[in-house]
């Protein structure tokens, strides 16, 4: 194939954070496949831009597939657009991103926002090793399940999380990690950005006071002693 996948990384809540390399590549881009092509599509107007969007999210990604795979063998550049963040990092692009390996397609990084290293490197807690595990489970067993494969990691371990969830999960972290210390993460780059540090339960204790809780989330866990 002569086409080229372009993974662009845009920004997680500040849109100063978005790189002029990134808006290049989305100006050069035949099409832009993107989780909303609502938000993307305010994005491009902010950068002056406007493109061929095609939506690419969680539930349609292997039916577009064929679609964007003969646009690649038409020559075209993709570019992959994620709502916040790198693209296929807990968000669409990884079943374009292995296809399009296999068929030799050429493909391009762009570095850029990531939640999980703006968490990590302002948690104060030890940046490496560590392990990012995505999203945790809805249901409560699912997810004290889901903890449990984590409980002997001697390092710093990353979790997002929703608001609705959150003490839940801290909650259960709680009760199979121990008493660990950790950072949650709230808005990050946002005009509401905050962080809280301390140990699980002083963490439960303050957030379980407020009368709710808004935004998008971060866990940061120390490891097992």
């Amino acid at each position: 194939m002569s086409g080229k996948v372009v993974v662009v990384s845009s920004p997680i809540g500040n849109l100063e954070d978005m790189s002029p390399r990134a808006k290049r590549a989305l100006e050069e881009a035949d099409l832009v496949a993107c989780e909303d092509t609502r938000h993307s599509g305010r994005l491009l107007a902010h950068l002056g831009l406007k493109k061929r969007l095609i939506s690419m999210h969680d539930h349609n990604e292997k039916r577009r597939l064929p679609q964007l795979l003969e646009a690649l063998e038409d020559g075209l550049v993709v570019a992959v657009l994620s709502d916040a963040g790198t693209p296929l990092i807990s968000d669409p692009g990884f079943p374009l991103v292995r296809e399009a390996a296999e068929r030799g397609v050429r493909i391009e990084p762009l570095p850029g926002p990531s939640a999980i290293l703006a968490a990590l490197v302002v948690s104060a807690l030890p940046p490496y090793p560590h392990t990012f595990a995505g999203f945790t489970p809805h249901s409560s067993k699912r997810r004290r399940r889901f903890l449990r494969r984590f409980v002997d990691y001697d390092h710093t371990l990353i979790f997002f999380e929703s608001p609705h969830r959150l003490v839940a999960s801290l909650s259960d972290m709680h009760g199979i990690f121990g008493d660990r210390p950790a950072a949650v993460c709230r808005e990050l780059t946002k005009l509401h950005e905050e962080v809280l540090r301390g140990h699980l339960s002083e963490l439960m204790g303050e957030l379980q006071e407020r009368p709710s809780l808004k935004g998008e989330f971060v866990i940061v866990l120390g490891g097992a002693d």
